[in-house]
């Protein structure tokens, strides 16, 4: 079942509709808000105020967006109150570890040692262009469902994607010199 008919089931009041959906979304809205907050506490926080929102909100859900943009900009708006509350506003991000599926040993090796430094990039980035990172290739994300997200114009978005890719091939190819 598509995002688009979970979310019409729960707008019904199915649970096991929100529970499917949950299943399928959590692990990518506490990325997100880990991402954002650098605090375990409050993503947790944030995914059960997020899901929370979905079931309270999905009937009313237009589809004028994706599932997703819809999903991150509520994740976004619960952080965004739950840091205000806490008086901080902040950008930390920790990157996943990644399931190596390197056929051999050697490969195995190189790749994560390239994995570990292209993950080490990563955190080098300042932390908008972190989220606009995470948000366009692990989530998959439209530049224009970033902007959404993110609530900021899609230049921008654009912007801090290019600037994120210039940076980290400035980190990868340090790399590969010394």
């Amino acid at each position: 079942m598509n995002d688009i008919d979970l979310v019409k089931r729960i707008g019904a009041g199915d649970k096991r509709a929100m529970h499917a959906f949950y299943m399928r979304h959590n692990q990518a809205v506490y990325a997100f808000a880990v991402s954002r907050s650098g605090n375990a506490e409050l993503s947790s926080d944030c995914v059960h105020d997020t899901m929370l929102d979905v079931w309270r909100s999905a009937v009313n859900f237009a589809g004028r967006s994706s599932v997703k943009t819809w999903l991150f900009s509520i994740a976004r708006n619960k952080l965004v109150d739950a840091l205000r509350k806490r008086g901080k506003l902040s950008y930390v991000d920790e990157v996943p570890e990644q399931e190596d599926t390197a056929p051999n040993p050697e490969a195995a090796a190189i790749a994560a040692a390239e994995s570990t430094r292209l993950h080490r990039c990563i955190e080098g980035l300042s932390g908008p262009q972190r989220t606009a990172i995470r948000l366009a290739f692990l989530e998959d994300l439209s530049y224009p469902e970033i902007a959404k997200v993110e609530a900021v114009p899609i230049g921008t978005i654009k912007t801090r994607i290019h600037h994120a890719k210039q940076a980290l091939m400035r980190c990868l190819e340090r790399g590969l010199r010394g």
